[in-house]
């Protein structure tokens, strides 16, 4: 792995760019008025209506973030059995890769990308975040796969954390080594890599190389967020209230304190290098700096990086704004940064 070139152009300094600022303006005016036409300022949402909107909605993404020229993509469906009947089921996702070698790599000894997209954990899938992951392959040069887990309404609380943890243990079953395996997620994918992380820690499985988080969800209840809207944080795309009745969906009648939701890491966990990403005028910012303490408080090697003037996982959107590709430039650096396995990483969280 090779050492960081732009950890030196961090912190940004100033306002972020004018074309983030004009197009967050844009759609501050026009998603939360869709938000509440769309009935979801009221009570929970009936299940169908956003089985009925998912399409367009993912459609809508898929356009707004499209993969790069050369992209390859090699779909999988599998059924995973390790002998654990807890993690016996179903593996669906896709290899991607924008570099020099194939989707998939060709023998198990290289490092690679494990994605968890986010989702509210009711929308998007691997295909809406096939521009941003295959942006990540090609700054890195590895090929990553990233899962299509189950989501709300149609499955509930943990479903989605489940298939992340079978599609890990796929991984190392397929051969790739945990020390050459690097986690990555954005919003509702970061909750679910802080997840796994704990659930390797309670079964002694080995954790992966490291993190990076874009935006990551800690509290599921949305609680965070709610409390920071009604102090004034207004996110360009995303309103709490409706967003929290949205999550109900999957949650279901999970309470704050489950293990699984508010996720608790302490000391005595082996936690790997982690770099948080998160947009500073984002309702979720709490969000982070709740998972930043997280990690802290557990004795973990992890930084923090907020971008001012930017919403919620700007690095999916490098047309909107110059700063997704520069934090997307700086979570690579960091990624390829890491020690190659074998060499102990020495603490130097920011």
């Amino acid at each position: 792995m090779r050492t960081p070139t732009s950890e030196q152009r961090w912190p940004p300094s100033g306002r972020g760019s004018w074309r983030s600022r004009a197009v967050n303006g844009y759609l501050s005016r026009v998603s939360h008025p869709l938000m509440t036409a769309a009935g979801l300022g009221g009570a929970v949402p009936p299940a169908r209506l956003i089985s009925a909107m998912r399409p367009g909605v993912n459609r809508s993404l898929v356009a707004m973030s499209p993969a790069p020229t050369g992209t390859k993509v090699e779909t999988v469906r599998e059924v995973f059995d390790d002998g654990d009947a807890a993690r016996h089921g179903r593996v669906r996702g896709e290899w991607v890769g924008a570099h020099a070698g194939p989707a998939r790599p060709a023998t198990a000894d290289q490092t690679i990308i494990y994605y968890l997209h986010g989702s509210g954990y009711v929308v998007c899938s691997a295909r809406t975040h096939r521009g941003l992951v295959a942006r990540l392959s090609r700054r890195t040069g590895w090929s990553a796969f990233s899962l299509d887990y189950r989501l709300g309404p149609e499955y509930v609380f943990p479903a989605a954390g489940d298939d992340a943890i079978r599609g890990y243990h796929w991984l190392l079953a397929a051969g790739f080594r945990a020390d050459r395996i690097i986690v990555a997620g954005d919003s509702a994918g970061g909750h679910l890599a802080a997840d796994l992380l704990a659930d390797n820690h309670h079964t002694g499985t080995p954790q992966p190389a490291g993190v990076v988080m874009f935006s990551p969800l800690y509290d599921p209840t949305f609680d965070l967020a709610v409390a920071s809207q009604l102090r004034g944080v207004r996110d360009p795309i995303i309103d709490a209230v409706a967003a929290q009745r949205i999550l109900r969906l999957y949650t279901g009648s999970a309470g704050p304190d489950h293990p699984r939701m508010r996720i608790a890491l302490h000391h005595g966990m082996a936690l790997p290098p982690t770099l948080i990403q998160v947009g500073a005028l984002e309702v979720m910012g709490d969000d982070a700096r709740a998972m930043y303490r997280e990690f802290r408080a557990a004795g973990g090697d992890v930084r923090l990086q907020e971008w001012p003037d930017q919403g919620h996982v700007f690095q999916m959107f490098p047309r909107f704004s110059r700063e997704s590709g520069r934090a997307l430039g700086l979570a690579a650096d960091f990624m390829t940064g890491l020690p190659a396995p074998g060499v102990a990483q020495p603490r130097d969280a920011v």
